[in-house]
């Protein structure tokens, strides 16, 4: 009778254990279900895209993976480094839930405090020593500064020219007679100051004829070196802002009839390089390798173009190779700018291969500006290279070898 009793009560806890796993399986089809319909019923702007999980699976690096699964299997422990301090969980989980990143009070009291805004960007790729208190920052020339016919006389010339290419046998690859490059320069008057006579204000670091055009020159003489037509269009966007009394914020719009003028005219054109400089200090935007100063550079995607994804894959591709070729450091990284406070396009809608490239900063010279704009050619034609041998047919890409 006890026996009995027993097996009776052993059956209904069965039951229950039972009944239980069949409630949380009901429950868990439910859950699948309720979000999968909440997807799909969003609009498209607010709906999980490749490169939302893309971000998300940027912020679960190998280490904190290997953290989390060391939880259970301390074995993965001994991958990571002795120095490497596990995030605490309730500060992952408070990201998620709140958007607020504890490592970055912007995005706290950017919500909270007017024209704070100005300030405001979205690393999407850190370079080495990269952060939210130095990311690429471009502010307006004074009215002055942008409308005056006078302008700072030249100082320290002598470095001006366009270094000597260091190979002058033909390349082994060649787009022949067509251009496959176009660079150009939305502020095209960013200058650099140690070629300003009597200018120490950074805000006002800008000339009509020493200024970033002379990079684009640099970068077509090397790319052309490796074999890559390129065209480099000069149109002075900050002289027409001041012909026609429009503002330094406009200058993406008279910009984008030029480029668009330019995609027309030649069908051949396939990338699309947007040549500036940031408004750091050379402590921030100079970096030595093989002791040999290089000016940093730094890629800004518009975060709200069309084109957004392709633009983020084509720079992510350059930073990895700048990064493989030439050591951590000399690409601050990739940098998201969209929201009221700028433009959120900077013409890159108009392509899926366009690039905004910060090259180096206020106090950075020619010379070290002209070892980046090679190395950036360098590490260019490998990727444009591949690009080409992989959209080749067949027989094509068997010439080309």
């Amino acid at each position: 009778m006890r026996l009995s009793k027993r097996s009776g009560i052993i059956v209904a806890v069965q039951g229950t254990q039972v009944v239980k796993a069949a409630l949380a399986f009901v429950f868990f089809l439910i859950g699948i279900f309720s979000i999968s319909g909440a997807m799909t019923s969003l609009r498209p702007e607010y709906r999980i895209t490749s490169d939302s999980v893309n971000q998300a699976a940027t912020n679960l690096n190998g280490q904190l993976l290997f953290s989390l699964m060391g939880w259970e299997n301390h074995q993965f422990l001994q991958a990571l480094p002795e120095d490497y301090e596990t995030p605490k969980l309730s500060n992952v989980m408070f990201k998620l839930s709140t958007n607020i990143n504890l490592d970055d009070p912007r995005s706290l009291l950017g919500r909270e405090l007017p024209g704070f805004s100005l300030f405001d960007g979205k690393i999407l790729v850190a370079g080495e020593g990269t952060n939210y208190t130095n990311m690429p920052m471009e502010s307006a020339p004074p009215v002055d500064v942008l409308m005056a016919e006078q302008e700072a006389a030249l100082q320290n010339t002598e470095d001006l020219t366009s270094g000597s290419p260091e190979n002058t046998a033909a390349p082994p690859l060649s787009t022949g007679d067509r251009q496959a490059v176009y660079i150009y320069f939305t502020h095209t008057r960013e200058s650099y100051l140690p070629y300003l006579k009597g200018v120490t204000d950074p805000n006002k670091a800008y000339h009509s004829k020493v200024n970033v055009t002379k990079i684009g020159d640099q970068l077509k003489s090397s790319l052309e070196q490796r074999g890559i037509g390129t065209t480099v269009d000069k149109t002075d966007v900050m002289a027409n802002l001041s012909q026609k009394g429009l503002g330094f914020g406009k200058a993406y719009q008279e910009s984008r009839p030029v480029v668009q003028a330019a995609m027309a005219g030649d069908r051949n054109l396939q990338y699309f390089i947007d040549i500036h400089r940031d408004g750091y200090r050379k402590d921030k935007t100079t970096i030595d390798i093989n002791g040999k100063p290089y000016a940093k550079l730094a890629f800004v995607i518009g975060g709200e173009n069309a084109n957004y994804e392709k633009n983020l894959a084509l720079a992510r591709e350059l930073h990895s190779l700048l990064d493989k070729k030439y050591g951590k450091g000399l690409s601050r990284g990739i940098i998201e700018k969209k929201g009221a406070s700028t433009n959120g396009k900077f013409n890159q809608d108009l392509s899926g291969n366009a690039l905004l490239i910060e090259f180096g900063g206020v106090d950075n010279t020619f010379e070290e500006l002209n070892r980046s704009a090679d190395a950036l050619a360098d590490v260019f034609s490998e990727f444009y290279w591949q690009a080409e041998k992989v959209d080749a047919p067949p027989q094509e890409a068997s010439d080309k070898q």
